[in-house]
């Protein structure tokens, strides 16, 4: 008997520590939203965080990707909604794991008229740092693109569409202008 209740309390501490990295993933998302950079910076691990974004730089650190994210998204006119779903979460020892998600992302500049729809994919680590989880990784590749422009009739005019070619993270997709 004190076997079977070994691993019940391991797969009920397992399930824990899984719920425990989609708060706090879902944290992150919603503080991109929210234009909240110390509430993002707070996700990511304050030891080695990288960040590496398709179609960006990649960062060694939280500060510098919290400084770009303050410039980029935090300002007035931009609205950005970012959708979290399908998490596949794998502890891969006591105090570290691996995720994937798929996110569906939107943003709207209503000074440059335009409307942003991507599909990506989540590749990230997680690290338990004094008994709290750190997102450590976080990579992106884009699945789909379509950005759209609103003209001065009001509808919006497809400028860029696109799906990238199956590769690995990191490399540039390619995408198609639409005339």
């Amino acid at each position: 008997m004190p076997d079977r209740l070994e691993r019940l309390e391991a797969k009920l501490q397992a399930l824990e520590e899984i719920s425990a990295i989609k708060r706090l993933k879902y944290r992150y998302l919603r503080a991109c939203d929210r234009k909240q950079p110390e509430e993002l910076r707070d996700c990511l691990s304050p030891n080695s965080a990288v960040i590496a974004y398709e179609g960006f730089p990649t960062f060694n650190d939280r500060d510098s990707f919290v400084e770009v994210f303050r410039q980029m998204a935090c300002r007035p006119n931009i609205i950005d909604m970012h959708h979290g779903e399908n998490p596949i979460i794998t502890l891969t020892s006591s105090n570290t794991a691996t995720g994937t998600w798929d996110l569906f992302f939107h943003s709207i500049d209503t000074d440059a008229g335009t409307m942003l729809q991507m599909a990506c994919e989540y590749s990230d680590e997680y690290a338990r740092l004094d008994g709290r989880w750190w997102i450590s990784r976080t990579a992106t590749r884009r699945r789909s693109f379509l950005l759209q422009t609103v003209g001065g009739d009001g509808v919006p005019h497809v400028s860029v569409l696109g799906k990238p070619p199956d590769e690995p993270y990191g490399d540039t997709a390619k995408l198609s202008q639409v005339g």
